[in-house]
């Protein structure tokens, strides 16, 4: 039964989230902390669990590809994907969300697609393409990437609490429904972008700009390029490094049996409560978590090094080789976007799941007696959910370490909400996330913009696109395979 202390603590958690994201970056998870300082003191609930698994992940994997950037390993990358771009000019609008979508794959962040953005705009000005085309698809595919990548906090804090509700999936099987159905999605907004807005030959807007001399040198005077810069020997082999750690990591999700194992306890299901007084009883899994061993209620079996730790060990170890053979210098590291972005999102996951999970389970019977039985008839509708928390936390990651335990609570399959993981992707709905914002400042033409009334932006109908499309093909790959 839902009660107006429960609807005032909702609207705590709401408010933290949305002032968070005004102020932005930090703030996401900083503000998160006076929400549960007014649920904890103010209104005496349990504190959840901080989400530390995942955070260790992304550390580790933010840290490996930081220290790639470092090296200049991202700048061969780039490098490759401008001169596809280049020598496919006119396709520029299918092609260039398919280079920031996997590098996006690769990185595990799609913070990687700055330098990129202002080759997209000036190959598609000199081409005569309006660049929102290109542009707008691309940001878009720069974060659709992020629930497709091995290494990236959505993807693994899928399958750590899947694992923990009882859904053994592994991630390969993620990626093997999520790639291609994030790729349908991205090809059906480029397509849909293909000839969207005036070309910039009918745009009187546009003409009228390149009438002033001054206006006319500033959109076609400069041509970013990273072509002409010399990629050492070292930078390559730290990509090489990179991919290495990536394919053993894929490799060992794949051959679990290969894992060292070691002794663990589990419960015996169906036993019977230990009754240890007249008040008191210990269930089978009390005894786990107290790494007690009782006859008949508890046995020991060997389980496979987790999957979270071998991404962990993997990364740092990859880093490390870089450091010593590739000449990355971490101070630099540390300075640039990718392990600063990576950084946020630690913060922003760490107070956002935190406060999400103090209120919710708290609240685990009330929210199953109230959304039981929509859920249970309609099980996809957990979609709009993820969708429109993702609007007020700007994190994917953040999104389904806060949700997806809940989800599993109210009864949800598993396949199900593997189905619906793109969903998860809502917040170019409003257009204050830092690659939207770079995308337009890229954009010298003026034709990427964030409209007058706001959700009027050159965000929108692609991300709308791809999202819906995205989370149909996956739901049904997702039917057909599990």
């Amino acid at each position: 039964m839902i009660t107006v202390s429960m609807i005032v603590q909702l609207l705590i958690v709401l408010g933290a989230l949305w002032v968070g994201s005004r102020y932005g970056s930090l703030a996401l998870g900083a503000i998160s902390g006076l929400g549960l300082v007014l649920l904890v003191f103010g209104f005496g609930l349990q504190p959840g669990t901080p989400p530390t698994d995942v955070i260790y992940i992304i550390i580790a994997a933010v840290t490996c590809a930081g220290i790639m950037q470092a090296s200049g390993g991202m700048d061969w990358l780039i490098q490759i994907a401008e001169r596809m771009l280049r020598k496919h000019p006119d396709r520029i609008t299918f092609m260039a969300p398919l280079c920031t979508f996997f590098l996006t794959v690769l990185v595990g962040t799609g913070h990687v697609v700055y330098t990129l953005m202002p080759i997209i705009c000036d190959i598609a000005l000199k081409k005569g393409i309006r660049p929102e085309r290109p542009c707008g698809v691309a940001s878009i595919a720069s974060q659709v990437g992020i629930t497709c990548s091995p290494i990236a906090a959505a993807v693994v804090a899928f399958v750590t609490i899947s694992h923990a509700n009882h859904f053994e999936i592994t991630i390969p099987q993620v990626l093997m429904i999520s790639i291609p159905a994030c790729l349908c999605g991205l090809m059906a907004a480029a397509t849909a972008s293909y000839k969207r807005g005036l070309d910039l030959d009918k745009d009187p807007e546009f003409q009228r700009k390149i009438q002033d001399p001054v206006q006319r040198e500033y959109i076609y005077g400069g041509t970013a390029t990273t072509l002409d810069k010399q990629i050492p020997q070292s930078a390559k082999n730290a990509v090489f490094i990179f991919l290495g750690a990536l394919a053993v990591i894929v490799f060992f999700a794949i051959f679990q049996n290969l894992l060292p194992a070691y002794d663990t306890l589990r419960a015996i299901k169906g036993a019977e409560p230990l009754n240890i007084t007249q008040d008191v009883s210990i269930t089978a899994d009390q005894l786990v978590k107290a790494k007690l061993s009782v006859e008949g209620m508890t046995e020991m079996f060997q389980k496979p090094l987790a999957m979270n730790l071998v991404i962990q060990i993997v990364m740092i170890s990859a880093a490390a080789l870089m450091i010593i053979f590739c000449k990355a210098a971490p101070k630099k590291a540390v300075g640039g976007n990718v392990w600063q972005s990576g950084m946020v999102a630690v913060v922003a996951i760490y107070g956002i799941a935190w406060l999400a999970d103090t209120y919710f389970s708290n609240y685990t019977s009330a929210m199953q007696e109230m959304l039981g039985d929509i859920v249970a008839k309609y099980n996809w509708s957990i979609a709009f959910v993820f969708f429109l928390v993702s609007v007020l936390i700007n994190s994917q990651g953040a999104v389904v370490v806060s949700m997806l335990p809940l989800a599993y609570s109210l009864g949800i399959p598993g396949p199900v909400l593997l189905g619906v993981l793109p969903s998860v992707y809502g917040y170019f709905f409003i257009p204050n996330y830092p690659s939207d914002i770079a995308t337009v400042n890229f954009d010298r033409s003026g034709t990427t913009v964030i409209g007058k009334y706001l959700l009027n932006h050159s965000f929108m109908m692609p991300g709308l696109i791809c999202v819906t499309v995205s989370t149909l093909v996956a739901y049904g790959l997702s039917m057909l395979f599990f």
